[in-house]
């Protein structure tokens, strides 16, 4: 596929206007706030699975509404004192799957946690076709197939605002375990999952990092009419059926765009994009990178699409993460 976007001179400046809501913040507060009035009831249960170089454990925590959201807890086996943490955050359609899946990041002598994305772990696309524990079991309105459109009559029952507010508490029971040091906490994720870790940045003030892969849900004002690919294109979809809704629906995705959030995220980030990216547009994923409020740096790989720099910028994260993260040189705000 060929590079459909911007030049690449005009997306390093690219800096839209964002429609960001009045409440924005207050919005976030109470929604934390109702999430955090059910305690946080975070169980580890140990998982024999024959890996000999990990440790795993079976989480379970109180996310939004009370509703208990899944998850693994990884160590490399004979990790003894507490590890910096990555707290991973799945793509589209993705769910925790198995515990061998998420070894890397413990086999780099980190702790590493992932969260189940609630009602995802069904399909394959942007996530390995891994399978999912936790449900979603709060209701939706007319919505188009997918995620994108449950709810979005109003930011109250958008089902972002549920999966945001999980992942806010995925952060704080991964820090609850003694073998992870809180101080030196990462959010990293990929496309819904790169989405969801910006959200984390702009909502928990002391992460130590920030490592953002081809984002998804940022600028939807631009994403909704450049791509007809899912997942952005299950809100035009919605759209052509529910005519003149357009207005309410971009209002709604206001309240979890991820470029408001790249604004209120203070630690370092590491992000990436595929100038060919047509399912994330690179536009898109500039937008959140030029707002992103702290010390941020971009890996362009300009002729792949949403797989972006996939083993190469792991690569990149380990070398990173090691210089900002690892050897405990980390962000003030984490100290």
């Amino acid at each position: 596929m060929p590079q459909f976007d911007l030049p690449l001179d005009q997306l390093r400046d690219y800096r839209p206007e964002i429609s960001v809501p009045d409440d924005f913040d207050v919005f976030w507060e109470k929604t934390l706030a109702e999430t955090r009035a059910y305690g946080l009831g975070a169980t580890f249960d140990p998982v024999e699975t024959g890996l000999t170089g990990a440790r795993v454990w079976d989480v379970t925590f109180a996310g939004f509404g009370g509703h208990p959201v899944k998850g693994w807890f990884t160590v490399p086996a004979r990790a003894e004192g507490p590890l910096p943490l990555v707290v991973q955050f799945q793509g589209y359609n993705g769910g925790r799957g198995l515990p061998h899946c998420w070894c890397l990041w413990p086999l780099a002598g980190y702790a590493h946690f992932v969260m189940d994305i609630r009602g995802q772990g069904g399909g394959t696309q942007g996530a390995g076709g891994n399978v999912g524990d936790t449900p979603d079991p709060v209701g939706s309105g007319p919505a188009h197939a997918g995620f994108m459109t449950r709810g979005i009559e109003a930011p109250e029952t958008y089902y972002y605002r549920r999966v945001l507010a999980d992942a806010v508490r995925a952060v704080e029971a991964a820090r609850a375990h003694p073998l992870a040091d809180p101080s030196r906490t990462v959010a990293l994720g990929a496309s819904q999952g790169g989405g969801i870790a910006l959200a984390v940045a702009g909502l928990v003030p002391d992460l130590a990092a920030v490592c953002v892969d081809v984002p998804f849900l940022c600028h939807f004002a631009r994403a909704v009419t450049l791509t007809d690919a899912r997942p952005y294109g299950e809100i035009a979809g919605y759209l052509r059926m529910h005519r003149g809704k357009e207005e309410q629906a971009l209002r709604t995705l206001s309240y979890v765009d991820g470029v408001t959030f790249a604004a209120r995220g203070r630690a370092p980030a590491l992000f990436s994009v595929g100038l060919m990216d047509q399912v994330c547009p690179p536009s898109t994923v500039f937008a959140a990178h030029n707002a992103y409020g702290g010390p941020r740096q971009i890996e362009v790989y300009p002729f792949n699409g949403h797989e972006g720099g996939a083993m190469f910028q792991q690569e990149a994260q380990f070398d990173w993460l090691g210089r900002h993260v690892r050897h405990g040189r980390h962000h003030p705000a984490a100290a």
